[in-house]
């Protein structure tokens, strides 16, 4: 029999966590009474320094004695760790993540067991299509992935973190010490068998999207400086056509002084090289200190996160 656990990481969602709760309840209940997966099995909310009723809804589950178990990080972290946080503490044979506003179809986590069961270490739940997005989001959404491609990185497009990993795919993910995380960019690197589901994704039922603009282009810079040296071999490329053309440029200049009487005094042709020049330097020093601060951040080791409060069994 399989042991399920489900991880919801939870910030500021008082508003979707009593739909989300009985939702999932429901199901765990349905899939034991089937006998597809054991009556020990649980749903893990992780509580990302949430400033609203978050947590206290959580402890009032895990009091009910439901099957939820409530971890309370010290402070918020990010989804990211929030959900590794999740992935760690949960016990279980076979762990799927989820967001807490079930905008993923929580139907298809039937067919992620039935993959499980026939030898899958992760199963992604991937959408079918983004209609229910905004135009602005498809069309970056869909960049993304090709840039991320082009770059070389190993990502699932449409994927978010709606998946199952089996304890062994958990287990091998617990040797990445990174910290800056990018699990939709890690997972894929653990090499094991998986597999794709489709579903739909569904309109946000309560509450606010905890993903803005801001925090999708910081999720974006993340995932790419991570996974990929594409950037600085760009910079190196484009140093290189730079001194080419500045080569071409001083033959003509030199060639025009000595050979020809043409030569006017001109602001143009010293202030455009100049502004070229200088943004190209500043643009290549912060593509650089982007990277070297990402080292910096990883050579100091800090705990990705601190466990406050555990409840439930």
């Amino acid at each position: 029999m399989i042991a399920l656990a489900l991880v919801v990481p939870c910030y500021n969602e008082q508003e979707v966590l009593p739909e989300t709760v009985d939702r999932l309840t429901a199901l765990l209940a349905r899939l034991v009474e089937e006998g597809q997966i054991d009556a020990g099995s649980r749903i893990y909310l992780v509580d990302d320094g949430s400033r609203d009723g978050t947590w206290s809804l959580i402890e009032g589950y895990a009091a009910q004695r439901m099957p939820v178990v409530g971890l309370k990080l010290s402070r918020n972290r990010g989804h990211q760790n929030a959900l590794l946080a999740g992935l760690f503490a949960a016990r279980g044979d076979a762990i799927v993540s989820i967001d807490a506003d079930l905008q993923d179809d929580i139907a298809v986590i039937e067919t992620m067991l039935d993959r499980f069961r026939q030898g899958c270490d992760v199963v992604y739940g991937v959408r079918r299509q983004r209609g229910a997005d905004t135009l602005f989001k498809r069309c970056t959404a869909n960049g993304f992935y090709r840039v991320m491609g082009w770059m070389g990185a190993q990502t699932i497009a449409n994927h978010a973190d709606y998946r199952l990993m089996s304890r062994r795919a958990i287990e091998a993910l617990k040797q990445f010490g990174e910290s800056n995380l990018y699990l939709r960019g890690i997972i894929p690197m653990l090499g094991y068998r998986s597999a794709i589901v489709e579903y739909d994704r569904s309109a946000r039922f309560a509450g606010q999207s905890k993903y803005p603009l801001r925090r999708m282009i910081s999720l974006a810079l993340n995932a790419v400086t991570s996974f990929s040296v594409v950037p600085l071999r760009t910079i190196s490329l484009l140093g290189l056509l730079v001194s080419l053309g500045t080569m071409v440029v001083s033959v003509w200049v030199l060639w025009v002084a000595l050979f020809s009487s043409r030569a006017v005094p001109g602001w143009a042709s010293t202030v455009l090289p100049i502004y070229f020049l200088g943004g190209v330097q500043l643009l290549s020093l912060g593509v650089i200190g982007e990277y070297v601060g990402k080292l910096y951040i990883e050579a100091k080791g800090r705990p990705r996160y601190f466990v406050e409060q555990v409840v439930g069994d």
